[in-house]
């Protein structure tokens, strides 16, 4: 990992405020990417990895507010910086895949179009080359016939069209980093398989960071570096790639890897995750948030979370009773 982290999180801290109370959404999130590194964020839908990334890119919903913590970005304050700032960097040097394309993507404008907004915005081109760099871009996200599909709509485009477009505005002024937030979703596994190949060798190439969000562990394993492990909040464990599939510590990590299916093993053989995420408007919610769940806990689990360290760099695990 290099000295100076392309993105540095720190004991990031968000709430939403909710007519049923305030949601503490996020708590004591920590982790750093490097230079062409690829990271995963992984765990059960609503365990915070989407709140995380929406705050990283300062777009985080009008109910949130973060209450604690930092996340820097080339020296940049993300958490205190203005919009103007925000707006400058955004698209040029962080962008963000979004999980539906066809909601992210203007119905009534053209591909080419969108992605050449991008480039008008950030890239200092005209707008004849802003149009010709935009039918480079789908060529080089691997769209057949790139001229004519720079004029079609989002809705005449299949699901993985929309996707690669997607890629196309994020990549289209070579960031420094890339957030992308469950990129697969909802395509054929050959398709999921091509988008995320291009992702990580346009990584490799640009020596783009890249936080990759998702909730399927196989596809983590095959393409991220490290992963860090989220459940309702908090950042539970987190290790290099190899070492957390062959020695995962934190509990709720090693019931997360028993229920991912193998290509080898039948489906009788997944063992599911007993219990539910909590209710983070609870008042009274203990210090760890996996605690009820756990066939491990001990008293002081609903007191105090710990931060204990690996042995490998960038290794935690947050649990008095590690594996």
């Amino acid at each position: 990992m290099s000295a100076v982290p392309v993105l540095s999180v720190d004991n990031l801290a968000v709430e939403f405020r909710t007519r049923g109370g305030v949601v503490k959404a996020l708590e004591q999130v920590a982790f750093d990417i490097a230079k062409g590194e690829m990271v995963a964020i992984v765990g059960e839908s609503g365990s915070g990895k989407s709140v995380t990334a929406y705050t990283i890119m300062g777009i985080l919903d009008p109910a949130g507010r973060v209450t604690g913590g930092a996340a820097t970005f080339g020296g940049l304050d993300l958490l205190n910086a203005k919009e103007e700032a925000l707006q400058e960097i955004r698209g040029r040097e962080m962008s963000m895949i979004f999980q539906n394309p066809r909601v992210a993507l203007n119905p009534i404008r053209r591909v080419g179009d969108q992605i050449a907004d991008v480039l008008l915005q950030h890239g200092g081109v005209t707008r004849r080359d802003a149009a010709k760099r935009a039918i480079e871009m789908l060529a080089r996200v691997r769209i057949p016939d790139p001229e004519r599909r720079a004029k079609a709509y989002p809705f005449e485009l299949s699901g993985g069209m929309c996707q690669r477009i997607m890629i196309a505005i994020a990549l289209s002024c070579a960031p420094k980093l890339l957030i992308a937030d469950e990129p697969t979703t909802g395509l054929d596994v050959t398709t999921q398989a091509a988008i995320m190949d291009l992702i990580a060798e346009l990584g490799t190439a640009q020596g783009m960071a890249t936080l990759l969000i998702t909730h399927d562990l196989g596809m983590a394993a095959e393409y991220c570096d490290r992963i860090v492990v989220m459940h309702a909040g908090h950042i539970v464990e987190s290790a290099p790639t190899a070492e957390l599939f062959a020695h995962p510590r934190h509990p709720y990590t090693a019931r997360l890897i028993a229920a991912t299916p193998r290509p080898a093993a039948s489906l009788s053989g997944l063992a599911s995750i007993p219990g539910n995420l909590p209710d983070l408007r609870r008042p009274d919610i203990p210090a760890c948030r996996y605690e009820a769940r756990c066939e491990r806990r001990q008293d002081r689990c609903s007191q105090a979370l710990p931060r204990v360290l690996g042995d490998e760099p960038g290794s935690l695990v947050a649990c008095w009773n590690p594996l």
